[in-house]
C-alpha cells in the first residue's frame, strides 16, 4: 500500500528564525507589564526542567496539543511520567467520541493548562491560532493557571506580523502535521489574542532563546 500523499502549503521560513536577544527582552518586559510572569531560558531542556518545578502534583493538568511540548519532552512528563494528574492520561481509555461532552468540559477548565502560542509580540501580546478552538477556553479563562512555553522564533514586532506568522508559517506546518497524524487537513478557524492577565499569578510565559515548535 502506498503512503498517503501529503499536501504542503508554502511556508514563510523567515518565521523559523529566532528573534534577537533584544527583541526577546522587549517582549518579556512588556509581558510583565501586562500581568504575566515571565522566565527566559536558554534551551528547551531548561524549559522542561522549569515547567516540571512549576507544576503541582495534586491538581488536574491538561497539556494541549503542541509541537513545542512534544519536542521538549514536557508533554511526556505530564502525560506519561506518572508524576502528575494528567487529564489526557486519565482519558486515555475513554471512547472520546461517545464522551465528547465530558472531554470538552474537563479540558476546558483544568486546574492547570500547559501549552504554547503561535506568536508573542514585542508589546506583550500572546496570539494563538486553532482549528477547533479546543485549547482556547482553558487559555483564556477556564484554567485556574496557564503556562506557555514559547520558542524565540515566535517573537515578532507587532500584531500584524503575528497574524501573518500564523497564516503563512504556523498554519502550513500544522497542516502537514494534521495530515500525517490525523489524516486530515487543518484550518485556521479561531484566533485568541491575550493582551493582558488580570488575575494575579495565573499566567506564566517561558521564553526559550532557541527555536522550538512552530
Amino acid at each position: 500500500m502506498s503512503e498517503k500523499t501529503i499536501t504542503e502549503l508554502p511556508a514563510d521560513e523567515a518565521f523559523a528564525v529566532a528573534a534577537s536577544a533584544e527583541s526577546l527582552e522587549r517582549a518579556a518586559e512588556a509581558l510583565r507589564g501586562n500581568g504575566f510572569a515571565v522566565h527566559i531560558v536558554d534551551t528547551a531542556a531548561d524549559a522542561r526542567a522549569l515547567v516540571a518545578e512549576e507544576l503541582p502534583t495534586d491538581q488536574a493538568i491538561f497539556a494541549s496539543t503542541s509541537e513545542t511540548l512534544r519536542l521538549s519532552g514536557i508533554q511526556e512528563d505530564i502525560d506519561a511520567s506518572g508524576r502528575f494528574k494528567s487529564i489526557r492520561a486519565e482519558q486515555a481509555d475513554w471512547d472520546l467520541r461517545a464522551r465528547r461532552d465530558d472531554v470538552r468540559t474537563a479540558r476546558s477548565a483544568p486546574d492547570v493548562v500547559v501549552g504554547s502560542v503561535h506568536a508573542v509580540t514585542e508589546d506583550g501580546r500572546l496570539v494563538t491560532g486553532s482549528a477547533s478552538g479546543s485549547q482556547l477556553a482553558a487559555y483564556a479563562y477556564g484554567a485556574g493557571r496557564a503556562i506557555w512555553v514559547v520558542g524565540a522564533q515566535k517573537v515578532v514586532a507587532d500584531l500584524d506580523t503575528a497574524l501573518r506568522r500564523i497564516e503563512t508559517y504556523s498554519l502550513p506546518k500544522e497542516d502537514v502535521r494534521a495530515q500525517r497524524v490525523m489524516g486530515q487537513r487543518s484550518v485556521l478557524a479561531k484566533i485568541l489574542i491575550t493582551g493582558r492577565e488580570v488575575v494575579p499569578r495565573r499566567s506564566t510565559v517561558v521564553l526559550v532563546r532557541e527555536p522550538i515548535g512552530f
